[in-house]
């Protein structure tokens, strides 16, 4: 009797150890699919820099940049308090007429428009040299596996803002453009202007 309660025992132990048990799914390479940590930290380990960029454009860059943006005036009001030796990103909106379309480097253009009475050169691409877009949209390095991933983010997320852009020409010259710009400030100036979106035209 007492052999076979143990052996009772024994099994009930067991179906409930199966049972607690979870079945855990295996990818294409037999290896097991860990289900996320619910409390981990945001990261893009597994993504490539242009599927970030393609994937994050509408909640990171392009949502942010249209209810954010800051007018002309104002950024230049917050460029006053940016700290010395440092940089920031921001999203601007700002209307202008084209004053000039300067091609002479066709892999970095650039458009000069007249913002509230100054000429401001706005990079259009398809080359853009600038942090601007990546920073504004407040893409962190910790959030990256590693200096290289995050400096790749940068060309991809520029490659991806010019694709949105019209097909610029010299015959913008002398139109009113309205425009959502990522620009990077230093104290009291603007480094880098950088174009996500133009519309010819007035508002």
């Amino acid at each position: 009797m007492k052999g076979r309660a143990t052996g009772g025992l024994i099994v009930a132990l067991l179906t409930l150890m199966l049972a607690a048990c979870t079945v855990v799914d295996l990818d294409a390479d037999g290896k097991p699919i860990m289900p996320k940590d619910p409390n981990a930290k945001p990261g893009y380990s597994n993504q490539t820099p242009q599927q970030i960029a393609e994937s994050g454009w509408a909640s990171r860059v392009q949502q942010p940049a249209e209810q954010q943006a800051l007018s002309w005036a104002d950024m230049e009001t917050k460029s006053h308090t940016v700290k010395a030796g440092a940089s920031e990103s921001v999203f601007v909106r700002a209307g202008g007429v084209v004053t000039a379309f300067d091609n002479s480097n066709a892999r970095e253009r650039h458009l000069t428009m007249t913002i509230n009475g100054k000429p401001v050169q706005v990079q259009i691409g398809p080359v853009l040299r600038s942090n601007a877009i990546r920073d504004a949209a407040g893409f962190r390095f910790d959030e990256f596996t590693n200096q290289v991933q995050y400096a790749q983010l940068t060309k991809a997320l520029n490659r991806h803002a010019v694709k949105q852009l019209p097909a610029v020409d010299a015959s913008w010259v002398g139109k009113p453009v309205q425009a959502l710009l990522a620009v990077t400030m230093a104290p009291g100036k603007v480094d880098d202007v950088v174009a996500i979106q133009l519309q010819q035209g007035s508002p």
